[in-house]
């Protein structure tokens, strides 16, 4: 079903005008708005630890702040974080007091880190999650007529030495009393029943969102998931067990499988024998062919909500192929750290979503992303950054948040492009994780990382003689889940005693065991990354990798091998010269403990 990428019409209701004119007004007043919010951060925090070492002097304006206090890393704040983990409850980042921990990506170290937060940010964070269905409403009218077919699921959570939990974001909101006693909404009603997303079990959860999804597969009018990989994960799990889903929904009896007594009790109120339905899914599943099954199965499905934007862009000819090319709409820009904004045109192609930030979300600052001219950051002479209002259209630029939780000028890590402006508010294109090479789903693996399992792994080559020459990785998404691919030019001195493919599989087993805990947490607990792949290629690979890199115009003077390739007749040329491939035997070591 195609839906037009402009607006269709103006709200009707009154609820979705007074949203609307909300964001109007918060966009028209941008540098303003971002002033209020640093005065009431540094207001309500102003006798904390940190600000007190900053000597601002209970100061709350720009000029002061940005001549005072630093811009940071999560590795500068690391020993804060860790006293309020360890218990410590005096303030030392934030005057009210820590809630929880939102744990983000993986820190070099390869623990997850933690983002002290506050309960009043589930309240900021649910405004900006009020204003999704005004905007969409204005693009797709009468989603209040079915339901959103919505992969939804929770993730490890830890207790730290203090008693906070420390869990993902998406977690500590499904498990929020905001969330399980929601009122009721017709524009927010899921197939999926609570029972299920708040399951542990992550088979018991994603099969009971999908029955769930083909009982009432028209009423379903969007279809969606976190990331684009999540929802690819759904279609490879009904490849994998529409016999058994079709067979629930024929006899009416649920799965023995399923074993959560909460999910139980309510599918009994749900599952009655339904064999035509069991009929019609047989017939679509059982053959070898899935082009299209989203609108065959859910035919009256107007769009994707899933995130296409940075690494999650590589799975998009894979949606297109399920869905038929429906559109893939990209809502919301957020993270651990804060949440930002929202995009304004979702029924835009995903090569042209732009986010515009909300300034009641923050107090944003931008570093000027420039190679040939590099910001120098230094804590004794802290920078002044770009603001919000600032930004330049073409320019891209590193974001700095300060938030109300107490995180000030921190580095968050993204690497933005701004496309333009809506009213005074400036628009932003996600262009990519600072530093981050490879991604499949919420993994996020950068050169030191991976240069440091490469090392690691090629110990183990040392008793044949032999040693890893020139590595590079793909982040190979066309099977599902996706895997990391790493190409191995092997220099062997005795040819009669190379490694063996047991010795190349262990290789494999001992980079995944290198790298961090979101990895290993995909691998082993999420299965939303596959098994890491060593291909070995001939020599002299790299050479003409060189090669064909100055033919096209590279520096050889200031050329290196890229530690990650993803640009197709590059991915062609190392795999026509693959002597051997080799998959890691079993997952890596994982375990939801840590310690601070």
């Amino acid at each position: 079903m195609a839906v037009d990428s402009s607006p269709q019409a103006q709200p009707v209701n009154e609820r979705f005008g007074k949203t609307i004119d909300f964001i109007e007004y918060m966009t028209k007043n941008t540098d303003p708005q971002q002033q209020k919010v640093l005065a009431e951060i540094l207001a309500q925090n102003a006798d904390t630890e940190y600000l007190q070492r900053c000597n601002l002097g209970g100061a709350t304006d720009r000029d002061t702040f940005k001549s005072r206090v630093p811009v940071v890393t999560y590795e500068d704040l690391k020993a804060e974080i860790e006293r309020i983990a360890n218990g410590d409850r005096s303030p030392i980042l934030c005057s009210y007091p820590i809630s929880e921990f939102l744990t983000s990506s993986g820190t070099s170290a390869g623990e997850r880190k933690l983002m002290p937060t506050i309960k009043e940010e589930m309240v900021r964070r649910q405004l900006l999650y009020s204003l999704l269905m005004a905007v969409m409403n204005l693009y797709v009218p009468d989603l209040d007529k079915g339901k959103g077919l919505y992969f939804l699921f929770i993730k490890a959570e830890t207790t730290t030495p203090s008693g906070l939990v420390a869990r993902p974001v998406l977690t500590s909101y499904y498990k929020s009393e905001q969330f399980k006693n929601r009122p009721f909404d017709p524009y927010n009603v899921y197939t999926s029943p609570d029972e299920a997303i708040l399951c542990v079990d992550s088979f018991q959860s994603m099969y009971t969102q999908m029955l769930c999804g083909l009982l009432m597969r028209e009423q379903v009018l969007r279809v969606g998931a976190v990331f684009a990989s999540g929802l690819l994960r759904a279609i490879k799990f009904l490849q994998l067990n529409w016999k058994q889903l079709a067979h629930d929904i024929s006899t009416g009896i649920l799965n023995p499988k399923i074993t959560d007594s909460a999910i139980q009790d309510r599918m009994a109120n749900i599952l009655k024998p339904n064999p035509n339905l069991a009929h019609f899914i047989i017939n679509e599943c059982e053959g070898e062919n899935w082009e299209r099954i989203i609108p065959r199965i859910w035919p009256n499905t107007k769009y994707l909500d899933v995130i296409v934007t940075g690494a999650m862009a590589q799975y998009i000819p894979l949606l297109d192929f399920y869905s038929g090319g429906l559109p893939q709409a990209c809502t919301m820009y957020a993270s651990s750290e804060c949440y930002f904004g929202l995009n304004l045109k979702p029924m835009t192609k995903p090569s042209e979503v732009s986010y515009t930030i909300m300034p009641n979300m923050g107090y944003f600052e931008f570093i000027p992303h420039d190679p040939a001219k590099p910001v120098e950051l230094s804590r004794n002479s802290p920078p002044r950054l770009v603001d919000l209002a600032d930004v330049e259209v073409g320019k891209e630029y590193e974001l700095v948040v300060s938030t109300y939780s107490g995180l000030c000028r921190y580095r968050v890590g993204d690497v933005l492009r701004v496309t333009g402006f809506h009213n005074s508010a400036p628009q932003f294109k996600f262009i990519r994780r600072k530093n981050v090479l490879l991604s499949i789903d919420s993994d996020k693996t950068d050169e030191l990382e991976l240069q440091k399992a490469v090392e690691n792994a090629s110990t183990l080559l040392r008793e044949f003689d032999t040693a890893v020459v020139e590595f590079t990785s793909y982040g190979d998404t066309t099977s599902i889940p996706g895997h990391y691919v790493i190409y191995w030019e092997l220099l062997v001195k005795d040819e009669s005693n190379a490694p063996g493919a047991d010795v190349l599989a262990k290789c494999c087993h001992v980079m995944e065991e290198s790298l961090n805990s979101v990895y290993r947490q995909c691998r082993v607990a999420d299965n939303s990354v596959g098994p890491l792949e060593i291909r070995v290629v001939r020599n002299g690979t790299f050479e003409e990798l060189m090669d064909y890199a100055i033919s096209r115009g590279a520096s050889i003077n200031q050329y290196k091998a890229p530690r990650c390739v993803s640009y197709t007749p590059i991915v062609e040329l190392l795999d026509s010269r693959v002597l051997s491939a080799h998959f890691s035997p079993a997952p890596p070591q994982w375990t939801p403990e840590r310690r601070v």
